[in-house]
């Protein structure tokens, strides 16, 4: 047929764009007798089509920045957009998720009644608490107490959810 079918029908193959694929000088006489698809697989196949090499980004600055940053540069005050708290601090879900299932494991070892349990997860979900040390620290303050071993079986339970 014509080195434009071949062209067109070789791209399509490759999933390449037209402009990418080339053809062989040796071989001009037999892509231009290409008739089918299988003809041009064929030409694919022994090599007398191909496609250039996709061009990569460098990202070789980006790259010099990252080591930069890790030496400490470029994380001055000029750079900062946003409080500390903002920046690079766990999400607000991940702390509220930690601080509510500390508060149904107390409930579940029946620490907590059905009262106090609604009370401490209000305030946790109204982000009265900033981690999980400041809950258990207003929990025992109202007169429950809590002991090594019940906070080592809390945080057992914790790591086997995230295993």
């Amino acid at each position: 047929m014509s080195l434009k079918f071949v062209r067109r029908t070789a791209a399509i193959l490759m999933k390449r764009g037209e402009s990418k694929i080339r053809i062989a000088q040796s071989s001009l006489e037999d892509a231009d007798k290409a008739m089918s698809r299988d003809d041009v697989r064929a030409l694919i196949k022994n090599g007398k089509v191909y496609a250039v090499k996709a061009k990569k980004n460098r990202s070789m600055n980006s790259k010099i920045l990252k080591m930069k940053r890790d030496e400490g540069r470029r994380r001055g005050p000029g750079r900062r957009k946003g409080t500390l708290k903002a920046r690079g601090t766990i999400s607000w879900e991940k702390k509220v998720r930690a601080q509510r299932f500390v508060l149904k494991e107390l409930k579940l070892m029946r620490k907590l009644d059905n009262k106090s349990f609604r009370t401490f997860y209000l305030l946790i979900k109204g982000n009265s608490f900033p981690d999980k040390a400041s809950l258990l620290r207003k929990i025992t303050e109202s007169g429950v107490s809590i002991s090594e071993d019940d906070m080592k079986s809390i945080n057992e339970k914790a790591a086997k959810r995230y295993e």
